[in-house]
């Protein structure tokens, strides 16, 4: 009997939280859903008479239970409207495209309609349908296929009714995107991508009456010869909703925060990234037909090393929690002929685990030369490298904002800007080739410069690779200096 009445009460209890997950959904919209299962039915009705709380907690887990109003406007616009959507920064445009890619299929779409999420990368593409596929099995784990040829996959998430969610990356030009008939067009990053991808994609949307929706950061208004970027024109439709977030308006980023950002950002880059603020002072550093010189190289499966060669390991550390540590490896053996050998990216890792793993790259690869940033938590590896006997003599600090180069003629700045530069001059010399990596080129892509009182200053959203990519090719262009020095 009383085990009965603890399953009793644990069935209850299970009741009550779909309940209350329904009720935080409820406020989506004053429409009930037109659910597929008689369940979602029966939790949907229930949530109209539960009070909503009056205060919650932000849980990155759960986000659709703190959303802010314009989150809630945008996912209950109509179906067939297109949007756009300007925001700063982490402003919550990809939870909310996420959750409304979820709501349209279950409450508006039919069997035969899709959605389609693109970014200009796999890994963004794919983390917007991992956070629809959270929301779906939160509230509608009964309507999602789970068995046979068409349950879930990284691509896809499919429901009963017939209608899905579809994922892929946008590329270059959106030639593989080619053929899909789709009910929403949703564009992550919508500012990155190019003239080529939107040609593709608007026919999809023509023979079912579908519509579009685009979000990014801005990049700029115009194209070296002066045209308007398609982002940019789609501010000025009339034909499409819009949405203009700033990021200092979100909740979820502090005052401390934001103040430490201007403190480390230009003026023009800051109301960039988190203002949302079209500049065209803040111009691309690396533009398509550089990409399209320079990234020519398919990746090697397993990559291995050769006698005689000289390679060159290039990194960025990430900060505890936050970013990607990257290794760049280029093969330096012939400076007017630099190729690169293999990249890697890692997240979440120890500051003792990545020096590890570079002594242990070393021992296969032999590197000629290591390169990191000795700044924040690039100072706990390049200790541990200094301290091992088989990396002491090869690890180089390069500091992105100075470093001694000539002790005799005292101390000369090098700035990241200069190697930057350096690695600009050697792709347009014909003198190194990377690999058609999409995120290294989205990377590089995000690399922004603008003129800074009498310099000039670099940055990125997305910096990452590109930054280990430069250091391992400014120790390249060392080798060369030293080679020139010797043969005076």
């Amino acid at each position: 009997m009383k085990k009965k009445s603890k399953k009793l009460e644990t069935e209850k209890s299970a009741k009550s939280s779909k309940i209350d997950s329904q009720n935080y959904l409820s406020t989506l919209s004053n429409k009930k859903p037109n659910s597929i299962t008689s369940e979602t039915a029966e939790s949907s009705k229930l949530a109209e008479s539960a009070e909503e709380p009056k205060s919650i907690k932000y849980d990155i887990m759960r986000p659709w239970l703190t959303l802010d109003p314009w989150q809630k406007d945008y996912i209950n616009t109509d179906p067939n409207q297109d949007c756009f959507l300007l925001t700063g920064r982490q402003s919550g445009k990809t939870t909310a495209m996420s959750i409304k890619a979820v709501e349209l299929c279950i409450k508006h779409f039919k069997r035969g309609d899709f959605v389609l999420i693109n970014s200009i990368t796999e890994k963004q593409a794919y983390h917007m349908l991992a956070k629809a596929s959270v929301y779906a099995h939160e509230f509608y784990d009964k309507d999602i296929i789970q068995k046979g040829d068409l349950k879930q996959t990284k691509h896809r998430l499919m429901f009963k009714n017939g209608s899905g969610i579809l994922c892929y990356a946008a590329g270059e030009t959106g030639e593989g995107l080619r053929g899909l008939t789709i009910k929403k067009l949703m564009s992550d990053e919508g500012s990155r991508m190019s003239e080529e991808y939107y040609i593709a994609t608007s026919p999809m949307l023509s023979v079912i009456g579908g519509s579009k929706d685009i979000a990014s950061t801005p990049a700029g208004k115009l194209h070296k010869d002066g045209s308007e970027k398609y982002f940019y024109k789609c501010s000025k439709d009339k034909d499409m909703k819009k949405f203009y977030v700033n990021g200092e308006d979100c909740p979820r980023h502090s005052k401390e925060f934001l103040t430490k950002e201007k403190e480390r950002m230009s003026e023009l880059m800051y109301a960039q990234e988190y203002l949302a603020v079209f500049t065209d002072d803040l111009k691309r550093l690396y533009d398509d037909n550089w990409i399209k010189d320079v990234f020519t190289l398919p990746k090697a499966e397993a990559p291995h090393a050769s006698e005689g060669r000289d390679y060159f390991l290039g990194m960025d550390i990430a900060r505890m929690g936050k970013d990607e540590t990257t290794f760049e490896c280029l093969d330096g053996t012939d400076t007017d002929h630099v190729f690169q050998i293999f990249k890697e990216v890692t997240r979440k890792n120890l500051i003792t685990e990545t020096a590890r793993k570079v002594i242990r790259m070393n021992e296969k690869w032999n590197f000629n030369k290591i390169g990191l940033d000795d700044g924040g938590l690039g100072v706990g590896v390049l200790d541990i490298l200094l301290g091992n006997s088989s990396t002491k003599d090869k690890v180089e600090g390069l500091n992105n904002a100075k470093r001694d180069i000539d002790a005799e003629e005292g101390h000369k700045p090098l700035l990241k800007e200069d190697m930057y530069v350096n690695l600009l001059v050697g792709g347009e010399s014909g003198k190194i080739h990377l690999i058609n990596d999409d995120e290294l080129i989205a990377s590089f892509k995000s690399i922004q410069w603008e003129n800074y009182g009498e310099t000039m200053r670099i940055s990125g959203g997305d910096s990452h690779e590109a930054e280990g990519v430069i250091r391992a090719y400014w120790l390249v262009k060392q080798k060369l200096l030293k080679c020139f020095i010797m043969s005076l």
